[in-house]
């Protein structure tokens, strides 16, 4: 163990590196961590990290599903306390969406180092299943369309979500703008 690390138990040393990797991807972009240079930060041995993420997927793995979860407990906190109609559950829906961009640049940068992936494809498709049925089950309430078929729209907003994000990243449109449209593509599928 490297001089002044602390014995801590597996989880909590795994969340340390965590928060330590995210610091290096805030600094210095996704080049710039590499199981070596989270070792260095922790101030641990490099046996320890790979230990914990074997390699530097594995790493950048952990990171993008842990930015998920936060993105996820924070959408989720939002829509329970939203007003139940359909215009206010699909703004909510529609602004933790793009709250990944705005709120976490840390996904684009993990995003990116990963793609191509053949692992990241499958935690996308994952993801991407999950948020959608989400959507769906919130949103389920206020349709009249059954189940499939409000999830295969659900599936077609987040399409349309990616493609807004990609204008929102371009400067074309505004975070609100993106918000307002989203929201009313998914009022509009409803």
């Amino acid at each position: 163990m490297a001089a002044g690390s602390t014995r801590l138990s597996k989880q909590t040393r795994r969340e340390q590196l965590l928060d330590t990797a995210m610091t290096i991807v805030r600094a210095q972009g996704a080049d710039g961590l590499t199981l070596v240079t989270l070792a260095d930060a922790a101030g641990v041995s490099r046996p320890v990290v790979y230990d914990h993420f074997g390699t530097r997927s594995g790493l950048l793995l952990a990171l993008y599903r842990r930015l998920d979860e936060r993105h996820r407990a924070a959408s989720a906190q939002a829509l329970r306390e939203a007003a139940p109609s359909v215009g206010e559950i699909a703004r909510v829906m529609s602004t933790a969406y793009f709250a990944c961009a705005t709120d976490m640049p840390e996904w684009n940068a993990v995003s990116a180092a990963l793609k191509g992936t053949p692992e990241m494809e499958e935690i996308q498709h994952e993801m991407l299943d999950g948020y959608r049925d989400w959507m769906a089950a919130a949103l389920l309430p206020h349709s009249n369309l059954t189940l499939e078929a409000l999830r295969l729209r659900c599936t077609g907003a987040l399409g349309a979500a990616e493609a807004i994000a990609g204008e929102l990243n371009r400067g074309q449109a505004t975070a609100a703008e993106a918000v307002t449209a989203l929201t009313d593509l998914i009022v509009g599928s409803v």
